[in-house]
């Protein structure tokens, strides 16, 4: 892999977004629907805030394993919104900005995830997955070693 090539060259760009807004039982969905790890959070297209799935999990049973009622899991689910439980200090990145760096912030910070911004418009996201998938390109080689 090229690290000085430009993040716009390996990001996702076909980005499902949420609006702060938008109530925990959508992102629920969300997640369990299109199998995604980072939800971006955007209002008129710009980024304001991003949801990991480790942040809807910590909301959804906080630090203990003990079973939530079912009725007040709904009400929780369908009154708090998506600006409860976003993170609003993220790094983020421009589709010029080189892989290099991408990994850079990977390797310094706990998230794994990092958005595209032009202009602040979000245009695409970045995982640690998207780097890994172009570090090992055919992961099926690898297995059957």
């Amino acid at each position: 892999m090229d690290t000085l090539a430009p993040i716009k060259s390996i990001m996702s760009t076909e980005l499902i977004t949420v609006s702060p807004n938008s109530v925990i039982a959508e992102i629920e969905k969300i997640f369990k629907r299109h199998k995604i790890h980072h939800l971006p959070v955007t209002q008129e297209g710009q980024l304001v805030g991003i949801i990991s799935k480790s942040d809807y999990l910590f909301f959804k049973r906080g630090f203990n394993d003990l079973k939530v009622e079912d009725d007040y899991d709904k009400i929780r689910l369908n009154r708090r919104t998506a600006k409860s439980i976003m993170t609003t200090g993220i790094a983020k990145l421009e589709p010029n900005d080189k892989i290099g760096v991408a990994i850079e912030i990977f390797k310094e910070n706990l998230f794994h995830a990092i958005p595209i911004v032009e202009d602040g418009t979000l245009v695409g996201i970045v995982t640690t997955f998207d780097i890994i998938s172009k570090v090992i390109p055919n992961q099926k080689t690898l297995a059957a070693v």
